[in-house]
């Protein structure tokens, strides 16, 4: 959920990802990659959403080790604590009581239509709790606070934004003030990139069990691959491809080099193309790819003392900015500061 405002005529990014388990391929080449970029050209905030993950209720001994893990693979992939900030959310109390504030002024007819809240609460009927509920208003706060004017989303958090939007001119409008701006849908590329899954439908996700995870070794990520959905081969020349063969050309598109690419798309085209080659060809690709993440991985995940200094000093940082938003939140609701 990156997010993007204007700080001493700078432009700030903020993104914040559920520690709901490691980051995959979807993860890297959908997000982060453009995460590390917008570093060298913004101010950039990146925070790990702890309460976001509250919702699915899990284990007390998970919450600590999945933050540091999703920190970790942060700094793995290039995302460097002297260019950005990284901060762990629940360490920024000031969100929850913007949380709180944009609560009140917000109804539970609209929050009730959020198509995101009606479908997780089909599939997990048996947890339909509060805080999955006011999803939205969370969200909002964490753009908020900050004074956000762009946020960079899937088409799934569409209507999250709408929400935000509506609380930033809801406010704006009950007190009579023009202090939070209205954000913004934004895309960093040109084009979002989707990602997609090894099981031949939709996108990569931990929930559908078809990622390649940037952790994993070798061998299994080579397992992986051979086992991805294909059919029965090319048989017309020049033929529109399936939606499972795309996708491993997608991959291959991401993950390789455009000679390997077309060597294989010219064998699509020509009929003569074998999966078992070209499945061995992107799993080399996509271990070359990751290996050095992978040790840097090892290698941050076992340096806790690091960790904690960078996710206490990325704290120190995203608070001095939402404090500054919630005094001035104080004032004008009229509370005494």
């Amino acid at each position: 959920m990156p997010i993007i405002l204007k700080i001493n005529n700078m432009e700030t990014v903020v993104s914040g990802i559920r520690p709901t388990g490691n980051l995959h391929l979807g993860n890297y080449y959908g997000a982060v990659t453009s995460f590390v970029k917008m570093q060298e050209e913004y101010n950039c905030l990146y925070f790990i959403a702890d309460w976001h993950s509250l919702t699915t209720h899990p284990k007390p001994e998970d919450i600590q080790k999945s933050a540091r893990t999703i920190l970790a693979e942060y700094l793995a992939c290039g995302i460097d604590p002297e260019k950005s900030t990284i901060y762990i959310q629940s360490d920024v109390p000031e969100t929850i009581e913007l949380y709180l504030y944009l609560n009140m002024n917000t109804y539970i007819g609209e929050l009730g239509r959020v198509t995101t809240f009606k479908e997780k609460a089909r599939k997990q009927p048996d947890n339909v709790n509060a805080g999955l509920f006011t999803y939205p208003t969370l969200m909002a706060a964490d753009i908020l606070q900050h004074k956000a004017v762009k946020v960079p989303v899937g088409k799934d958090q569409e209507q999250n934004m709408e929400m935000a939007r509506k609380c930033a001119r809801r406010f704006n409008n009950i007190y009579g003030v023009d202090f939070f701006p209205e954000p913004q849908n934004f895309h960093y590329s040109q084009q979002a990139i989707k990602i997609p899954g090894l099981d031949g439908s939709g996108k990569m996700g931990k929930s559908e069990g078809n990622c390649i995870y940037l952790f994993e070794d070798a061998k299994t990520i080579q397992k992986k691959v051979m086992r991805a959905v294909t059919d029965a081969g090319p048989q017309t020349p020049n033929s529109p491809k399936p939606e499972v063969i795309q996708n491993l050309f997608t991959l291959m598109e991401i993950a390789s080099e455009p000679d390997t690419y077309k060597y294989f798309d010219d064998k699509w085209n020509d009929c003569t193309l074998r999966y078992g080659d070209m499945k061995k060809q992107l799993a080399e690709d996509i271990v070359r790819t990751l290996a050095p993440i992978r040790e840097r991985i090892l290698e941050f995940s076992s340096n806790t003392g690091l960790l904690n200094q960078i996710a206490r000093r990325g704290a120190e940082k995203a608070r001095e900015s939402a404090a500054k938003t919630l005094k001035e939140v104080r004032q004008i609701i009229g509370f005494r500061c």
